[in-house]
């Protein structure tokens, strides 16, 4: 089953001093058929869930030049006004079968490290907000790296610390959409009752490291409970709301509220899937619910090596036909999202727990139903546009571009 289908069928103030004037992005040409409004291009973009990795490890590309298809890559992203990404380095189920989730984690973390270092005159690895800071008053990207926690690392900490050493500063605590050993995933068989004693060890771990907790793909109960046991805040990095949409991966009200109580902070996917009630009702009676969850703890559903001969090579072959993750099926007019109404989204999240606690975690690359107005990762400005015309002010509107996740980053990376 691939990512796609996977997807488909589950059913506090700014820091001073953190604005940046874009001085190198003013000499970037952005096409005429997308404009870029003086907030956005002064403001500090951030996206919180950026798929990148995957193609360029498994077909051999490039992230520094511009590909013809995807919707990212570090051209069209600096034309988007981006000043930093959650780069989410990402290993799909495709490689647990096999157990070779742990081998392709760590050489999609090195691989991302050559990519940054090689197109170094345009981005550059961070590990704190102030490298950011810094990078930012060069003219170039941060990345931040994430993991998209696709592999069961069974709360290993030496894995955990070697990771931290390479550079890793985010994780998400799941195995994607899988529940492992120490957390229940939204859509899989719920174990745990949330976390479990060695998630909680996990947690703490990532704490003393000064790694950001990432709780996207994980129950509601888990949520809540890693935001309870974290000492510093938590993010849920890529969703939408479950009240707007009853799609298992989107958020509760209570769990939002939780991840804000502890001056978290919540993305907004930018899919209709999460985001779009009508687009919702239209594909659910095709995408039922993979596992239906039992509200008691069942016998952990754990991978273990099987006898094959397929090789890690083998696999990389069969994940290569899904790439690049992008939606590319038809949606009829009535079903097709608008920028304006992700906007209300991100609206419906402000007004549930305040314009602090909210930013935006696009998922481009990840298979998401763009917005009519968004193409790709350079039509990031539409976001500000919908935004203005909510009469949103400039203030709130540049927490939600950024520096709601600058302020989590620094205050789990640096205790400020």
């Amino acid at each position: 089953m691939n990512r796609r289908d996977i997807i488909k069928s589950l059913s506090l103030l700014p820091v001073a001093g953190s604005i940046f004037p874009k001085q190198s992005f003013l000499s970037i040409s952005t096409p005429h058929n997308k404009p870029m409004p003086d907030l956005h291009r002064e403001a500090f973009v951030m996206d919180g869930h950026t798929h990148v990795m995957s193609r360029e490890l498994v077909l051999k590309t490039d992230i520094g030049q511009r590909y013809p298809d995807g919707t990212v890559d570090l051209p069209r992203a600096r034309e988007g006004g981006l000043d930093a990404m959650f780069f989410s380095v990402y290993t799909p189920e495709n490689y647990y079968p096999g157990r070779f989730e742990i081998k392709n984690t760590f050489r999609v973390v090195n691989l991302a490290l050559d990519q940054i270092k090689k197109n170094n005159s345009m981005i550059e690895l961070a590990l704190t907000a102030s490298d950011i800071d810094r990078i930012n008053k060069k003219g170039k990207m941060a990345a931040f790296l994430d993991l998209e926690g696709g592999y069961d690392l069974y709360g290993d900490l030496d894995l955990l610390r070697a990771l931290y050493r390479l550079g890793l500063r985010s994780m998400q605590l799941t195995a994607h959409s899988t529940t492992n050993a120490f957390i229940d995933a939204c859509n899989d068989v719920y174990t745990w009752g949330g976390i479990n004693d060695h998630g909680k060890a996990v947690i703490k771990e990532m704490n003393d490291l000064g790694m950001v907790i990432n709780v996207a793909h994980a129950s509601n109960d888990a949520i809540i409970q890693s935001a309870a046991a974290s000492r510093h805040p938590v993010i849920y990095s890529h969703g939408g709301f479950h009240k707007i949409v009853d799609h298992p991966r989107c958020i509760t009200d209570e769990a939002a509220k939780a991840i804000a109580a502890k001056g978290g902070v919540i993305g907004v996917h930018f899919g209709s899937l999460f985001n779009n009630p009508k687009y919702w009702a239209w594909q659910k009676p095709n995408n039922p619910i993979r596992v239906q969850p039992s509200p008691q703890p069942k016998i952990p559903r754990i991978f273990t090596a099987q006898v094959t001969t397929q090789t890690i090579e083998d696999v990389d072959k069969e994940f290569a036909r899904e790439l690049p993750f992008t939606f590319n099926g038809t949606i009829p007019d009535e079903y097709w999202m608008h920028v304006d109404q992700l906007a209300k989204v991100i609206d419906y999240g402000v007004k549930l727990v305040g314009e602090d606690h909210i930013a935006l975690g696009s998922d481009l690359d990840g298979g998401p139903e763009l917005p009519r107005e968004i193409k790709d990762i350079s039509d990031y400005p539409q976001i500000t546009i919908a935004l203005q015309k909510l009469g949103y002010t400039n203030l709130r509107i540049k927490k939600i571009l950024g520096l709601n996740w600058l302020r989590v980053i620094r205050k789990v990376t640096e205790g400020k």
